[in-house]
């Protein structure tokens, strides 16, 4: 599907180095908690590998990570949330994207699969790429089904192992 459109919606999260109060610790949604006066949350201006970059410090089985923005889905629109990330030290987790599905209520559709392939992280300093293709319906490639009832997620990535 195609979409023409003289007013496309924003799709793109706010940039970290607009401030951690933009990222939630939990589902994104209105007050839960966010990275800004966490100890384990920094923005790092000259990452050697990004031109700016969150440095999160794991200290959970599972650390969320979601934009507080309203990421808008359409009908029949399909999109590739992605993201690069690498380890610096310690331990190495697994990646995923994910996300919190609601509609238009501001209620949680649980019934959306809300979390994509999970991406183990092979060694430290190596940068690597995740994503998940988001949308209505099952087709090949379509990570995380939505259906047609939510109108919006919070999207981001968890840590885990």
């Amino acid at each position: 599907m195609s979409i023409s459109s003289s007013t496309l919606p924003n799709f793109l999260p706010p940039a970290f180095k607009a401030g951690l109060a933009n990222w939630s610790s939990g589902d994104g949604t209105s007050g839960s908690d966010s990275y800004a006066a966490m100890s384990e949350a920094a923005y790092v201006p000259n990452d050697s590998d990004f031109s700016g970059c969150l440095e999160l410090i794991k200290t959970r089985s599972v650390q969320k990570l979601r934009a507080f923005a309203k990421t808008p889905m359409r009908p029949e629109t399909y999109l590739r949330i992605r993201t690069r990330i690498k380890s610096v030290t310690g331990n190495l987790p697994a990646v995923r994207i994910a996300a919190w599905a609601g509609n238009g209520s501001d209620d949680w559709v649980s019934a959306a699969t809300q979390i994509g392939p999970s991406v183990a992280l092979s060694a430290a300093g190596e940068v690597v790429e995740i994503s998940a293709i988001v949308g209505p319906g099952l087709r090949d490639g379509v990570d995380m089904v939505w259906g047609s009832e939510p109108t919006y997620g919070h999207f981001g990535l968890d840590l885990t192992g």
